[in-house]
């Protein structure tokens, strides 16, 4: 008999409830989460982003308890969310995060890490250095994220760049392009966390009023489809857009505004885990003062319904039998 676990699940209403533990696969191992962090894409799923239902997260870190083999086993490691197939086209020519048939954690057909117990293939595993600890590795999948920017897009110390969104990814990718000496600006809404990035050298702005325009490179992290026709707006001709956010709801917009001025738009999604993992442990970034609370996995409803609050950034869900991230 399966022995059960808690979750928190989503089937059109949040629950937090018992659930059989998940049993691995061949190829696979069972991990017990230590640490999970709320993203706005479990938020949006909510929503009725991809019509998920099932277990909900897929930032996390965690220790194998179960593995076919023993170099995995009681390792602490964080885990790449995208499943792959290994055989279609898309994951012969290199592209795994693409494949058709991919299944993605807490996202797509794949339970995610709001729970005691997950499996992931051993491809999708990244050891985590034993200086790093856990309230740092939860962010290593939204870190990897943002510099997914810089392997799709050349930005150097001469580009301007402006980040529309002053939300969690928006810092994390204010964090990780602030190392390269752009000119970087900030847009956002809450002042309290534009003074958190002025105070390292990015150039902040607030939303209402904003006026500055000719951005080499306009990053779209606001969620909001507002954040889109101000990227439109504020990008110089023959500039580039890097599309971040995934919106719940559908919009309008004219592609003129687009084709006229020659724009370029790079839709950017997933990202590299070895260099996340490297800036964390050589405390080149430090994303701690971006939690703002800590709920154990007993209340991660209202975990979840906390991190939906305007401002809030990162909330994280421990399980039971660690240690608080605050200590």
């Amino acid at each position: 008999m399966n022995q059960s676990m808690l979750a928190l699940t989503f089937d059109g209403t949040v629950k937090l409830q018992e659930v059989p533990r998940p049993q691995p696969r061949t190829g696979e191992v069972l991990i017990r989460v230590r640490l999970t962090g709320i993203c706005q894409t479990d938020i949006n799923i909510t929503r009725g982003y991809k019509g998920f239902h099932g277990i909900l997260g897929h930032e996390f870190v965690g220790e194998v308890v179960e593995a076919r083999t023993s170099a995995w086993l009681g390792q602490r490691v964080v885990g790449e969310i995208n499943i792959a197939c290994g055989t279609c086209d898309r994951c012969r020519r290199g592209l795994p995060r693409h494949c058709a048939r991919r299944r993605v954690l807490g996202i797509w057909e794949k339970d995610g890490a709001l729970a005691e117990f997950i499996t992931l293939p051993e491809a999708n595993l990244h050891p985590v250095p034993a200086n790093v600890p856990d309230a740092l590795a939860v962010f290593t999948e939204p870190l990897a994220a943002a510099l997914e920017i810089l392997e799709q897009t050349p930005i150097g110390p001469d580009s301007r760049v402006l980040i529309i969104g002053d939300g969690k990814l928006g810092l994390l990718i204010s964090l990780v392009l602030r190392l390269n000496g752009c000119e970087l600006h900030l847009v956002g809404h809450h002042p309290e966390k534009m003074d958190f990035m002025e105070a390292r050298g990015v150039q902040v702005h607030v939303t209402e009023g904003f006026g500055e325009k000719e951005f080499d490179v306009v990053i779209e992290a606001s969620g909001s489809p507002a954040g889109w026709r101000m990227a439109i707006e504020t990008v110089r001709p023959h500039g580039i857009i890097i599309a971040k956010s995934t919106y719940h709801d559908a919009f309008d917009f004219n592609p003129a505004a687009l084709v006229v001025p020659e724009i370029t738009v790079v839709g950017s999604r997933c990202g590299p885990f070895p260099p996340a993992l490297r800036l964390l442990a050589r405390r080149l970034i430090n994303p701690k003062k971006l939690i703002s609370r800590v709920y154990p996995l007993v209340q991660a409803e209202e975990a979840l319904r906390y991190a939906t609050r305007r401002g809030v950034l990162k909330v994280l869900v421990e399980m039971p039998q660690y240690e608080s991230v605050k200590s």
